[in-house]
Protein backbone atom coordinates (compact mmCIF):
# COMPACT_ATOMS: atom_id res chain seq x y z
CA UNK A 1 0.00 0.00 0.00
CA UNK A 2 1.08 3.60 -1.01
CA UNK A 3 1.70 5.77 1.89
CA UNK A 4 3.28 9.24 1.98
CA UNK A 5 2.86 11.38 6.05
CA UNK A 6 4.14 14.63 6.43
CA UNK A 7 5.47 15.69 9.31
CA UNK A 8 6.85 18.65 10.60
CA UNK A 9 4.06 20.99 10.56
CA UNK A 10 2.88 23.66 13.13
CA UNK A 11 2.50 27.06 14.82
CA UNK A 12 6.05 29.41 14.53
CA UNK A 13 6.57 32.84 14.68
CA UNK A 14 7.47 35.14 11.36
CA UNK A 15 11.12 34.67 11.38
CA UNK A 16 11.44 31.58 12.15
CA UNK A 17 11.95 28.07 11.01
CA UNK A 18 10.85 24.21 10.44
CA UNK A 19 11.37 21.03 8.75
CA UNK A 20 9.03 19.23 7.07
CA UNK A 21 9.16 15.83 6.83
CA UNK A 22 7.54 13.29 4.20
CA UNK A 23 7.77 9.72 5.02
CA UNK A 24 7.28 7.46 1.66
CA UNK A 25 6.32 3.50 1.79
CA UNK A 26 4.85 0.76 -1.39
CA UNK A 27 6.99 2.43 -4.31
CA UNK A 28 10.48 2.27 -4.93
CA UNK A 29 11.45 5.63 -3.36
CA UNK A 30 14.41 6.50 -5.18
CA UNK A 31 12.51 5.98 -8.82
CA UNK A 32 10.37 8.94 -8.28
CA UNK A 33 10.66 12.84 -8.56
CA UNK A 34 9.77 14.27 -4.93
CA UNK A 35 7.70 17.51 -4.80
CA UNK A 36 6.43 19.83 -1.99
CA UNK A 37 2.92 22.00 -2.64
CA UNK A 38 0.78 24.09 -0.57
CA UNK A 39 -2.59 25.45 -0.10
CA UNK A 40 -3.24 28.46 2.09
CA UNK A 41 -7.15 28.73 2.65
CA UNK A 42 -9.50 30.27 -0.42
CA UNK A 43 -6.62 29.69 -2.44
CA UNK A 44 -5.30 27.37 -5.12
CA UNK A 45 -2.38 24.61 -4.64
CA UNK A 46 0.35 26.04 -5.47
CA UNK A 47 4.06 24.35 -6.15
CA UNK A 48 6.99 24.96 -3.47
CA UNK A 49 9.77 22.76 -4.53
CA UNK A 50 10.78 19.42 -6.11
CA UNK A 51 13.92 17.70 -6.14
CA UNK A 52 14.43 15.03 -8.57
CA UNK A 53 15.61 11.54 -8.46
CA UNK A 54 19.49 13.07 -9.32
CA UNK A 55 19.20 15.27 -6.85
CA UNK A 56 18.52 18.11 -9.08
CA UNK A 57 16.22 21.24 -7.37
CA UNK A 58 13.51 23.75 -8.46
CA UNK A 59 11.74 26.31 -6.16
CA UNK A 60 8.95 28.54 -6.57
CA UNK A 61 10.18 32.05 -6.53
CA UNK A 62 8.03 33.41 -3.34
CA UNK A 63 10.18 30.80 -1.75
CA UNK A 64 13.98 30.62 -3.32
CA UNK A 65 16.63 31.08 -0.86
CA UNK A 66 14.84 30.98 1.93
CA UNK A 67 13.57 26.91 1.64
CA UNK A 68 15.53 23.69 1.03
CA UNK A 69 14.50 20.81 -0.48
CA UNK A 70 16.38 17.77 0.01
CA UNK A 71 16.11 13.70 -0.17
CA UNK A 72 17.39 10.20 1.83
CA UNK A 73 16.80 7.98 -0.37
CA UNK A 74 17.76 5.27 2.30
CA UNK A 75 15.43 6.58 4.52
CA UNK A 76 12.84 6.79 2.04
CA UNK A 77 11.97 10.65 2.91
CA UNK A 78 11.93 14.16 1.82
CA UNK A 79 12.58 17.09 3.46
CA UNK A 80 12.03 20.93 3.37
CA UNK A 81 13.56 23.13 5.40
CA UNK A 82 11.95 26.22 6.06
CA UNK A 83 13.61 29.24 7.07
CA UNK A 84 12.50 33.15 7.61
CA UNK A 85 8.86 32.17 7.36
CA UNK A 86 6.71 34.98 6.72
CA UNK A 87 2.59 34.79 7.42
CA UNK A 88 1.91 34.45 3.95
CA UNK A 89 4.03 30.83 4.17
CA UNK A 90 0.46 29.52 5.96
CA UNK A 91 -0.74 26.93 4.27
CA UNK A 92 -1.56 23.03 4.02
CA UNK A 93 1.55 21.23 2.78
CA UNK A 94 1.70 18.31 0.56
CA UNK A 95 3.84 16.27 -0.57
CA UNK A 96 3.62 14.61 -4.07
CA UNK A 97 5.84 11.50 -5.33
CA UNK A 98 6.18 11.37 -9.79
CA UNK A 99 7.11 9.27 -11.39
CA UNK A 100 5.36 5.94 -12.98
CA UNK A 101 2.41 6.81 -11.19
CA UNK A 102 1.96 10.06 -8.98
CA UNK A 103 0.68 9.55 -5.47
CA UNK A 104 -0.31 12.48 -2.50
CA UNK A 105 0.32 12.91 1.27
CA UNK A 106 -2.45 14.02 3.49
CA UNK A 107 -0.79 17.06 4.36
CA UNK A 108 0.52 19.37 7.13
CA UNK A 109 -0.66 22.43 8.96
CA UNK A 110 1.68 25.08 9.02
CA UNK A 111 0.64 28.59 10.74
CA UNK A 112 3.16 31.42 10.74
CA UNK A 113 1.94 33.88 13.02
CA UNK A 114 2.92 35.83 16.33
Amino acid sequence: QVQLVESGGGLVQPGGSLRLSCAASGFTFSNYGMHWYRQAPGKEREFVAAISRTGTTSYANSVKGRFTISRDNAQNTVYLQMNSLKADDTAVYSCRALGTYGYWGQGTQVTVSS
